[in-house]
């Protein structure tokens, strides 16, 4: 690898590589000028036939201006293939390509930049000496805001060139991070790649440890297949779930400096918000309530309204009398019951079996009925009032609020599933009066959401992206499976960063309430973000808490990015949050969640203004105070970690308290104060 060297002999002859790059730069920006410039002028008049397609059709036509945003300080292009030969897909010999995050062509037509998802473009992540996959130079950019400034060469077929890690991809991965999440398009690593580019129709689960880009590769594999599958994933749509809103807001830019601005994001809870959660449960009710037994208990208590007719029923029509026995009758209902369909679906079933067993005799008398004369038998009042006797409807949130309020009623339907113990711990002690009085809590709002998925299907979506998926119930992987039960999923998580007491012990588990047994588990191990003295400290955690799984090995080495402190109070803390705002970058205060409203007080005192976790960090305000417990998911160029044993023992048990404090002393991109006032846990050495 040499940088600012040549690729072909007209460039040896070439004064000035750098500007002659920087032409191209230029050319091609004003190249996405003209061709937004050209959407901007585009003149439906002609092409709409109503006022409904001109309103789609200028909504795609805005869609399409937004993409084609020229981002000042977002690189146009990052990186330069040279192939050598005549490719199958048509690429000539010699034929160069400038890769970016959007395909930009000239007024011919002419591609100047090539999207990053082009199948050409795959040997930029991929290409290496061992397999140079017919590239004969590999051309990565510097840039300073939005100006080229440099470029570094990748000789993949001379073998006079020694191999090193890239200067420029290794400044590009430590570039100081200040405002939301940004893509990682121009550093994607061959691992990385392999799961960005899998196909749609499969799930992939993807264990990483911290710094190792799980998010990161999950959010660019939602654009490729948005750019792969664009015409079937319009239709079906897409879905990001992550932990919390501020997690979110974290991420939330990734997918639009990407070119894709139609990506729907959303919690868990956001997902099954049929009620309004005013409470929170106890860890060990949470956990029955998150326990896949509770599914088999709820299809239990929403079949149960079902009751075997006993009587028969008479439509009169006319002068006519049609009689269908109590035992026809049953025999219908348990043929539906049989089935296993939805409680709706067999509901709204039930009406048209009793009335093509009329139209059966009316045939039967000689009569010859069509689909009007069923449908109006269907609409009988004796038939009505048969199946609102028989298949009564179902209010998912009347059936949870009995179950937590009716001791009877649900050791009827637990019997066998739930022993007594663990029944007692999810009734309500003060059962409320009705389903707007309950102070419904986060599982809950799980339970109902299953109920109401027994009752009608849930619409599926073509793909979802479940972000921290480590922390999630059984029940609320079963929420979430809901949603792509036609479509696929990538999930992403660590297990050793689960701390939940519900947290899943294996992704095969996991995998399995969500509805793909079958996925591929791939594992990242390969640390890009956390120095190794600081990935090595925290890893001292994981024999402890969750042993068997593989240490991240950081490719990052950073003299003196871990220093370790006692503590003299919240002036110590202060002044370690004042000596890493001397760094560039963003400064990350993570404590305890009781220390928050404490250290507060103290930095505003100090006169250091601070953010909350969400609000966006600018250059004038760069300190974000951090409570443990949403620090998960975060980064910050540097980190003061306030007393890590009060972390620890804010959390229900030790094997939660260490995983609590492995994803906050991980936080850190550059530099980690660990500040202690409390003896270290011994389990840190």
């Amino acid at each position: 690898m040499s940088a600012h060297a040549p690729v072909t002999d007209p460039e040896r002859q070439d004064s000035d590589p750098l500007a002659r790059e920087r032409a191209h730069l230029s050319d091609s920006r004003a190249a996405l000028r003209a061709m937004r410039e050209d959407v901007e002028a585009l003149d439906i008049s002609d092409v709409t036939a109503n006022w409904v397609n001109a309103a789609v059709l200028e909504a795609q036509i805005d869609d399409r201006i937004k993409a084609l945003a020229d981002l000042t300080h977002t690189p146009l292009f990052f990186g330069r293939l040279d192939y050598l030969h005549t490719m199958h897909d048509g690429v000539q010999e010699g034929h160069r390509f400038y890769i970016g995050r959007r395909h930009v062509h000239d007024s011919d037509g002419d591609p100047m930049v090539i999207d990053w998802r082009a199948p050409v473009s795959q040997p930029f992540y991929r290409a290496s000496r061992k397999d140079p996959q017919d590239v004969g130079l590999r051309r990565r950019f510097g840039y300073t805001g939005g100006d080229l400034t440099a470029y570094e060469d990748e000789h993949l077929t001379d073998p006079s060139e020694t191999e090193r890690t890239s200067r420029l991809l290794q400044a590009e991965i430590e570039r100081p991070r200040v405002g939301p999440m940004r893509d990682i398009v121009a550093t994607i690593q061959p691992e990385q790649d392999e799961i960005v580019r899998s196909g749609l129709g499969g799930t992939v689960c993807v264990q990483g440890g911290p710094g190792t880009g799980k998010t990161a590769v999950g959010l660019h594999r939602v654009a490729y297949l948005l750019y792969a599958h664009r015409d079937r994933l319009a239709r079906t749509g897409t879905l990001v779930i992550g932990p919390n809103r501020s997690f979110l807001h974290y991420i939330e830019q990734v997918l639009p400096a990407l070119g894709e601005l139609e990506v729907r994001q959303s919690t868990v809870d956001e997902l099954v918000s049929h009620v309004e959660v005013r409470a929170t449960d106890e860890a060990a009710a949470a956990v029955v309530k998150g326990d896949a037994r509770m599914a088999e208990v709820l299809r239990r208590a929403v079949r149960s309204h079902v009751t075997i007719p006993a009587e028969p029923v008479m439509v009169v029509r006319g002068s006519r009398r049609w009689r269908i026995p109590a035992y026809e009758l049953e025999e219908i209902v348990r043929e539906l019951l049989g089935r296993d369909i939805r409680y709706g679906a067999a509901r709204e079933a039930l009406p048209q079996r009793i009335a093509h067993a009329v139209l059966v005799r009316m045939e039967q008398a000689g009569e010859a009925p069509d689909d009007r004369v069923q449908d109006a038998v269907a609409r009988n009042p004796a038939v009505k009032a048969a199946v609102k006797s028989a298949w009564p409807p179902v209010d998912p949130a009347k059936l949870v609020h009995r179950l937590l309020s009716d001791a009877d009623f649900l050791a009827e339907h637990a019997e066998g599933l739930l022993p007594p113990d663990d029944q007692k711990k999810i009734l309500w002690q003060k059962p409320p009066r009705g389903v707007r009085a309950a102070k419904w809590s986060p599982a809950d709002a799980v339970l109902i959401d299953e109920a109401t998925d027994l009752v009608a299907r849930t619409p599926s979506l073509g793909h979802v992206v479940l972000d921290e998926a480590q922390d999630l119930s059984p029940m609320q992987y079963r929420a979430v499976g809901r949603r792509c039960t036609t479509g696929s999923a990538t999930v992403l998580g660590d297990l050793a960063q689960g701390t939940t007491p519900w947290a899943t012990a294996s992704w095969a588990e996991a995998l399995a309430h969500l509805g793909k047994p079958d996925a591929a588990v791939e594992e990242l191990t390969a640390g890009f973000r956390v120095p190794r003295e600081v990935i090595a400290y925290a890893s001292r955690l994981l024999p402890h808490m969750s042993p068997g799984l593989t240490e991240v090995r950081s490719v990052r080495e950073s003299a003196g990015s871990l220093e370790i402190h006692r503590s003299e109070g919240d002036a110590s803390v202060v002044a370690a949050c004042v000596e890493s705002l001397r760094h560039e970058g963003s400064i990350g205060l993570i404590a305890a969640d009781a220390r928050v409203p404490v250290l507060s007080a103290a930095l505003a005192s100090a006169g250091l203004p601070h953010l909350s976790p969400g609000e966006e960090t600018t250059q004038d305000s760069r300190l974000t105070l951090v409570p443990a417990s949403l620090a998960k998911g975060l980064e910050y160029d540097y980190v003061v970690l306030d007393d890590p044993s009060s972390i620890m023992s804010a959390e229900p048990d030790e094997r939660t308290g260490l995983r609590r404090l492995y994803v906050c002393l991980t936080r850190a991109v550059s530099g980690l104060k660990v500040l202690w006032v409390n003896p270290l846990p011994e389990q840190l050495g």
